[in-house]
């Protein structure tokens, strides 16, 4: 699991890299338009802040319980996906229905942070 932790980091980090850039070159223009540039920053820096916390998640996978650490992982990708997923949605398509999708990630992304307290809390000695 630790080796797929850091796979998936590594791969939500390059696409950060890739949405930020596309966002700052080529969707400009359009996001200044329909008023988003805002929601879009937001969500590529939600899924950057994240992968920095799965690579947290994955250092700490042989140290903190390993159980807790499995399923902050598995929140983290469900919160990237339904937080920034959501907000990339509603740059693209402009409908705002997907914004109702967005606390739903917001939620996942901080059970993932509980998950990673009691991973530490119950840590084997």
């Amino acid at each position: 699991m630790k080796k797929q932790i850091f796979f998936i980091a590594s791969f939500l980090g390059a696409m950060s890299i890739i949405f930020g850039a596309f966002g700052a070159h080529y969707l400009e223009d359009y996001l200044i338009s329909e008023g988003r540039v805002n929601t879009f920053e937001t969500a590529v820096k939600y899924q950057f802040y994240h992968v920095f916390f799965l690579m947290v998640l994955g250092f700490g996978y042989d140290i903190f319980n390993k159980t807790f650490i499995k399923y902050a992982c598995f929140s983290v990708l469900i919160g990237i996906v339904l937080f920034s997923g959501s907000l990339y949605m509603l740059c693209f398509t402009n409908n705002n229905l997907f914004g109702l999708i967005t606390p739903f990630g917001g939620v996942s992304l901080v059970c993932a942070w509980i998950l990673f307290f009691l991973s530490v809390k119950y840590a084997s000695s």
